[in-house]
């Protein structure tokens, strides 16, 4: 019978080189996440799943459900959307939009990214469903569908409501999909200021002023849940997601997520394990006319890893086996498990580096009264070759 094999990798000593000291990652901000844009790997979390008020951060599913209908062709930038006196009563930040005038989607677009219009949501929610309660229902449907387990919406614009809830998890999901989805249109977030109806607003996302290579989201505040901000940058080709709420001012706002923001850069870098085509070990064959097949990797195999854990890298290859002849090249034999300082093993598939034959009849026999005698060889696979 088959065994689960298990081979030790060694050391990963061109990572461990990479090791550094650091204080451990702590925030003030009661809910808090960093997350990787390429691979959605969360490198921090804190009370990331508690779902809360997200105040204007939950605009970003606004836009998002308009980025989707703009990039399947069922709306138009340049299409205008009516300003029903409901919107132009709506209290908090607004675009000043007035009554029985309509606006293109692009401005309202920039009127909700830019300067958060409360108004210029509920235009675009009546607009696109007839009314704002409809398109709140549209908005939770979405969030389903796109993974967001724990978010609710009764309204467009964040107006808090116990039942209007996000988790920051949910947000940086959702960032994460803005970004890689609607590229097209993600520039907007970038935007410093815009100006509707003669009245110049700045972007409140102080990360655009304050960090090189910080691109959007948004930001928010409620009484009751406090400041917060759904943030992203890109730095020498790597980009970063994180999301912090509960902060206590908008001063600690400011100087919390441009922290933060250098932490996800500065404590987390990503590191190349194998190169594609590397030989990561070697398994066991059975009958074969070679007694071991090497195992390759077809993709680059990436993580990104806290430096001071970067000497605290295990890995395994794990295949049953020894594995019978005969073997085609490119044939999947099993896996590179990697664990990183104890936290959540990745798996990355393995693949016969050759083919290996099966031994003719002579050699089956002869294989045959061998393992009569001593029995057929153990699963134990040796060491693997260590990473690049």
């Amino acid at each position: 019978m088959n065994a689960i094999k298990f081979a030790t990798l060694a050391a990963f000593a061109s990572i461990a080189a990479f090791a550094a000291a650091r204080a451990e990652v702590a925030t003030a901000a009661a809910n808090a996440i960093i997350m990787d844009f390429e691979t959605g790997a969360v490198l921090y979390e804190k009370d990331a799943d508690r779902p809360v008020g997200p105040s204007s951060m939950s605009k970003l599913m606004t836009v998002a459900i308009v980025f989707e209908k703009l990039k399947a062709g069922e709306l138009k930038l340049t299409d205008e959307f009516a300003v029903t006196e409901k919107a132009w009563r709506m209290q908090g930040s607004k675009m000043w939009t007035r009554v029985d005038t309509k606006i293109p989607l692009e401005a309202l677009l920039q009127g909700v990214i830019v300067q958060s219009g409360n108004d210029a949501c509920i235009v675009i929610a009546e607009g696109v469903s007839g009314t704002e309660e409809a398109f709140a229902d549209l908005m939770t449907k979405k969030a389903r569908e796109w993974g967001m387990k724990n978010s609710t919406f009764v309204n467009s614009t964040g107006w808090p409501d116990e039942h209007h809830k996000m988790s920051t998890r949910d947000l940086a999901i959702l960032a994460r999909k803005i970004i890689k989805d609607y590229p097209d249109y993600y520039n907007y977030f970038a935007e410093r200021e815009f100006t509707w109806e003669k009245i110049r607003q700045p972007n409140r996302n102080p990360l655009l002023f304050s960090f090189k290579g910080a691109d959007g989201l948004k930001t928010g505040h409620t009484e009751e849940n406090g400041y917060g901000l759904v943030g992203s940058a890109v730095v020498n080709g790597e980009r970063r997601i994180i999301v912090l709420n509960g902060l206590g001012s908008e001063k600690e706002r400011a100087v919390e997520s441009e922290r933060m923001m250098r932490i996800a850069f500065n404590e987390y870098a990503k590191r190349t394990l194998y190169d594609a085509g590397d030989v990561a070990g070697d398994a066991l064959v059975f009958a074969g006319k070679d007694a071991t097949v090497p195992l390759v990797t077809s993709e680059p195999i990436s993580m990104i890893i806290n430096r001071s854990a970067a000497d605290k890298v295990g890995a395994k290859i794990v295949y049953e086996g020894p594995v019978a002849a005969p073997i085609a090249e490119g044939q999947q034999i099993g896996y590179l498990r990697v664990n990183v300082d104890g936290g959540d093993a990745r798996e990355f598939p393995l693949y016969a580096g050759r083919a290996v034959k099966a031994i003719g009849p002579l050699g089956r026999i002869a294989l045959a009264a061998k393992t009569l005698i001593m029995g057929k060889p153990a699963a134990d696979g040796g060491d693997a070759s260590s990473a690049q």
